[in-house]
């Protein structure tokens, strides 16, 4: 059976004085499956250096990089693929002009998770399975995750306050992976990852 998907979501404002690149590269050595560059406040520019940035740091390993919202930035970048939130860009158009990206989108909702399979989507990263800062009234719950696992027909991947403590319930709901920020910014990430691989043997 394949190891369920690890994904590291970045913020560089929860780094202090580490940087991006540094930490991509830990997470490529660490084993990780992705590394969505998440950091909707730079500007195109300075996301396309970033994400070069980012790109070079897992070169050789891997490690797929995602782009979060901007397919042209990816493609540019060489990453491997792009993540579009849900009220992004219609995934349809984006698989139409960039066939060469894996194409991911975020979904808070069975309905929004269906679009997005229609949509020709490679993926499906749903959540916040469990209560985070700022969003515990829109947590699904386990249960809410495996639903959308069983009602489409394409890997799921699950977000939201998960760490080696609950990782174990949401691997039994038969998702494809996990991604998280706060888990990851553990160091060093080489234990933090066997914790989550060994919560899925567990479940």
């Amino acid at each position: 059976m394949k190891a369920p998907a690890l994904t590291l979501v970045s913020d560089r404002r929860r780094l202090g004085e580490r940087r991006l690149p540094g930490l991509a590269a830990a997470a490529a050595a660490a084993g990780l499956d992705f590394f969505q560059l998440r950091e909707k406040d730079l500007s195109s520019s300075g996301l396309l250096a970033l994400a070069r940035e980012v790109v070079t740091a897992v070169s050789g390993t891997g490690t797929r990089v995602l782009i979060n919202g901007r397919p042209d930035i990816a493609q540019i970048a060489g990453a491997h693929g792009v993540q579009l939130p849900e009220e992004g860009l219609p995934p349809a158009d984006v698989k139409a002009a960039f066939p060469g990206l894996l194409l991911g989108v975020s979904c808070h909702s069975l309905a929004a998770a269906r679009r997005a399979e229609a949509g020709g989507a490679d993926f499906v990263l749903f959540g916040p399975v469990f209560k985070t800062p700022g969003k515990e009234e829109r947590a699904s719950g386990v249960s809410g995750l495996a639903e959308v696992v069983q009602a489409i027909g394409i890997p799921v991947h699950a977000i939201g306050g998960i760490d080696a403590g609950n990782v174990t319930e949401l691997w039994r709901t038969g998702c494809a992976g996990v991604a998280a920020i706060r888990v990851f910014l553990e160091e060093p990430l080489g234990p933090v990852v066997m914790r989550l691989r060994l919560g899925a043997r567990a479940g």
